[in-house]
């Protein structure tokens, strides 16, 4: 014969109390970890978009840079079909906030670079005539190279701001390519 419930409460009192009672343990534990373990699911996601997006920023850069370094001259038209699609790499990540800058750098005889020509995809690109310090032994006098100067606001895709994420990262990436075809790709 079983005995009521309220006969088992009292003898696993006296017999040590409500602790000994195992009962329901389980949905406490996991009452509590379930949202420390939600949040690390979604910080590893956010992490692994952030590793993917700088990746692709990165090809973007060095893809706008080899497409203006194989011709020997360019227009604002084809700058901007070189962005177009150096850009599209990005996909399906959103692209507005992607900020792509091209310029030539020439240098003089001292091997010392000034900005030929720039075009930025949004805003205004380096002022024409500009100093620009590039990497040792990236140019000779008298040669140009092509900059590609990329940035990219990451917003992770939650915009859990209010739990614990720190905001945007700015993501930037510069790259450099010489021409092939001539010592300087000029801009009509």
């Amino acid at each position: 014969m079983m005995k009521p419930l309220s006969g088992r409460t009292r003898e696993s009192q006296q017999n040590g109390g409500v602790w000994r009672d195992q009962r329901g343990t389980s949905a406490i534990e996991f009452a509590l970890l379930a949202p420390v373990i939600i949040l690390m699911y979604i910080g590893a996601a956010e992490i692994g978009n952030l590793l993917t997006v700088d990746r692709r920023v990165e090809s973007v850069a060095s893809t706008a840079a080899d497409l203006t370094a194989q011709v020997r001259e360019v227009s604002n038209a084809d700058l901007a079909d070189i962005v177009a699609a150096s850009t599209s790499i990005l996909t399906p990540y959103p692209t507005t906030p992607l900020k792509v800058v091209l310029s030539s750098v020439v240098a003089d005889q001292n091997n010392a670079g000034k900005v030929a020509w720039s075009y930025s995809s949004s805003g205004s690109g380096r002022a024409v005539g500009s100093s620009y310090a590039l990497p040792t032994g990236t140019t000779e006098a008298y040669s140009s190279v092509i900059v590609v100067e990329v940035t990219y606001v990451f917003t992770p895709l939650l915009d859990l701001k209010k739990v614990f994420s720190p905001g945007a990262f700015n993501l930037r990436r510069t790259f450099y390519a010489r021409p092939r075809r001539s010592l300087t790709v000029a801009k009509i």
